[in-house]
């Protein structure tokens, strides 16, 4: 076997990457060794590879169902959004520079086809399938014509195409059909049917429509999935950002309540899903300062745009919060940029090219912006427990004292900051941090001893094989994964303009 499927979308937030997970799941169980790939991935939820390559998150929790170590021939392109119309690209796990939309979107695009069909056809060599993941819509026709992660890499690699609709938002036959019909016959002759997703209710009462645009496409559907709960998973960005979430009641006898500060351009929000999954700790985003009024600990995540989101917190109060908290002894952890915007100053020539700015004076730090960016996988032991994170930063902090340190940071009172991402995901570091927040925050709260976040991962991404194995036709998928999309299929007028 040498297959390959793209799971395409008639929309951003379809259910792509979740649709991608399970499959590889799916297939893993089944035996065959499979790898995800997303050619060309948007956003500021990113992971370090063992390597030291920079890719997309989603793209690491998907090869996490395939259960092979996540590289960078996976997501080949990453655009990490920086405002002002630009965006960092990241080419193979590290950065070239920033360019804006249209000049991506003019030049350097077009050129990278080759660059992600190789690392495509590498990773085919390497696994048995291969299933890839669309991005946006493909019937966005303004962008079709340096398209590498839609159609352009389907018809480049001759990859047989899935769309996956969100029937919860509604209007999933006009999708399913517009998409097809905005697209030229060639392309078309690659989409071989649909998946619909998040759907409520008696299928019996889908299967007229289904029916329907058997006929008006020719085309097949290869599954309807029910929504289930709790299964968006690494998100790609914060558009769809849950404002509460928890997992369970408490072990003991408090509640413990987290406020993430929702910064401009917020990266790696992930950080905090393993302290969502503790029972009794209710995790919000917030926006306000008094929203931060009743938390138990307050977290300042990562950020593409530190010294933007230090002015955004100064403007809106949320600095006068937060140095209120630490005049109170209240905790406050920063993560990333907000351990940067943490410290004394932060010298950016790089990011912002704003100069020297005053940070929020919190922490003995002074951060300086490298042209370089750091990416790593450190680890150590922290509290007594082992600890691994990953850093994605180019501010090099020169920490100048503070109470402890703390993963390569440090601790002044109930001040935490650390460039590392990814720590609060070891669980005996968690539970002995919780304590400490708990304890400074007057709260009896007790973590649960037995909270696995990683085993938790693993039950979600079952879920999603689940999904597929008992709501998709699978023989009907190992056949389109195996052989390609059928011969025949009919082209839906218009097509592309």
């Amino acid at each position: 076997m040498n297959g390959a499927l793209l799971v395409a979308g008639t929309t951003s937030d379809a259910g792509k990457s979740v649709v991608t997970a399970g499959i590889c799941r799916w297939l893993t169980r089944q035996g065959v060794s499979v790898a995800p790939f997303k050619a060309q991935n948007m956003s500021l939820n990113s992971y370090v590879t063992r390597e030291g390559a920079e890719i997309g998150r989603a793209q690491a929790m998907q090869a996490q169902a395939a259960r092979v170590e996540p590289t960078a021939l996976m997501n080949p392109v990453l655009l990490k959004p920086g405002g002002d119309r630009t965006s960092q690209v990241v080419l193979l796990g590290k950065p070239v520079g920033e360019m804006s939309a249209r000049g991506y979107h003019n030049g350097r695009r077009a050129q990278l086809l080759e660059t992600v069909v190789g690392c495509l056809e590498e990773l085919r060599g390497q696994y048995d399938a291969v299933i890839c993941e669309g991005a946006g819509s493909p019937a966005e026709i303004n962008l079709r014509q340096g398209d590498i992660v839609n159609m352009g890499l389907a018809r480049a690699a001759r990859l047989p195409v899935v769309v996956v609709g969100d029937i919860d938002r509604g209007g999933v036959f006009a999708s399913f059909f517009g998409t097809t019909a905005l697209l030229s016959a060639q392309d078309q002759a690659l989409v071989a049917g649909y998946i619909v997703n998040k759907f409520r209710g008696d299928v019996s009462l889908l299967e007229p429509g289904l029916e329907m645009l058997r006929g008006l496409t020719g085309r097949r559907f290869y599954g309807v999935l029910p929504h289930r709960q709790g299964l968006g998973i690494d998100q790609e960005d914060g558009l769809e950002i849950a404002r509460e979430r928890s997992a369970a009641p408490p072990y003991g006898e408090d509640v413990l309540r987290v406020a993430v500060v929702a910064v401009p351009l917020m990266s790696n929000f992930t950080d905090v899903d393993a302290l969502a999954a503790e029972p009794g700790v209710v995790v919000r985003f917030a926006d306000r300062p008094e929203e931060l009024a009743d938390a138990d600990l307050v977290v300042l995540p990562g950020t593409r745009g530190t010294v933007k989101a230090l002015a955004w917190l100064r403007a809106r109060g949320l600095a006068d919060a937060v140095a209120g908290r630490v005049a109170q002894g209240r905790p406050v952890l920063g993560i990333c940029g907000g351990f940067q915007m943490l410290g004394e100053s932060i010298e950016d020539e790089i990011e912002s090219r704003a100069g020297t700015v005053d940070g929020l004076g919190m922490l003995p730090v002074r951060v300086r912006f490298a042209p370089e960016k750091t990416l790593a996988r450190p680890s150590g032991k922290a509290y007594g427990e082992p600890v691994e994170g990953y850093e994605i930063h180019h501010g090099v902090a020169d920490v100048l004292g503070g109470d402890e340190t703390f993963l390569d940071g440090c601790r002044v009172g109930a001040v935490w900051g650390t460039h590392w991402h990814g720590s609060l995901e070891s669980d005996g570091f968690r539970r002995a941090f919780l304590r400490r927040v708990a304890d400074a925050a007057g709260r009896r709260f007790v973590p649960a001893p037995d909270t696995a976040f990683n085993a938790l991962r693993e039950e979600q991404l079952d879920r999603l094989g689940d999904l597929i194995e008992e709501h998709a036709d699978t023989d009907a998928l190992m056949r389109l994964i195996e052989d390609g999309a059928p011969a025949g299929l009919p082209f839906v007028a218009p097509g592309a303009p």
